[in-house]
């Protein structure tokens, strides 16, 4: 890197109050949206329409992400499930581009990002950003190498600069050095680029699940 994380508190600041502010107003202007998809997971696959996802948040502190199901509700272990040469991609990048657990209508709410909308309220509760880097998997920490620390220094987002630039098509040591770039090099005028990409790259749906 050639450059070191400093903390930016005017950043910060108003970085928070937009997101509270925007957060507030997408739940209150998308609020029929969330209650059709709420209506539709059940109805297409049974179970709960949402589902809670444990992830390490900023200063590694555990939160729960809030998604729209897109999975089947399956309780078996994912090396149940899965074929071998699946649960092999799966252990190395933690996703698979065929995943067979999830619904038909799961793949279209991941394929437009459609499953990522209830993270409004992780957002507006100040577990989340708009911006900055994927929340991840406890698992996945072991799987991250040394000097990596700058990602738990700030909020993860709900996008980010890896999202923006490969998302799924990354490797996982692709991913971390955009995540550790975004951290580094964050501000209000890359966060707002970010948001502009990321709407076109939702649109597409390219790199997306």
């Amino acid at each position: 890197m050639d450059k070191e994380y400093k903390v930016k508190p005017f950043y910060c600041f108003i970085k928070r109050c937009f997101d509270i502010l925007c957060s507030f107003l997408a739940i209150i202007v998308l609020s029929p949206l969330l209650i059709i998809l709420t209506i539709l997971v059940p109805l297409t696959s049974k179970g709960s329409p949402f589902y809670l996802d444990k992830r390490l948040g900023k200063n590694k502190k555990i939160i729960r992400i809030i998604k729209f199901r897109s999975m089947k509700n399956d309780t078996r272990e994912v090396a149940e499930i899965l074929s071998e040469e699946e649960y092999k991609e799966y252990v190395k990048t933690f996703k698979l581009e065929n995943d067979p657990r999830t619904t038909k209508f799961g793949r279209f709410l991941r394929k437009t990002s459609l499953d990522e909308l209830p993270q409004l309220f992780n957002i507006l509760k100040g577990d989340l950003s708009f911006v900055g880097p994927r929340p991840i998997v406890e698992k996945e920490y072991e799987h991250l190498w040394d000097n990596n620390e700058e990602i738990f220094k700030v909020k993860p987002g709900l996008t980010g600069y890896w999202a923006v630039n490969g998302r799924s098509n990354t490797s996982y040591e692709e991913r971390i050095k955009l995540e550790q770039y975004y951290v580094i090099h964050r501000s209000l005028w890359l966060d707002f680029k970010i948001l502009v990409k990321t709407f076109f790259v939702a649109i597409s749906g390219k790199g997306a699940l």
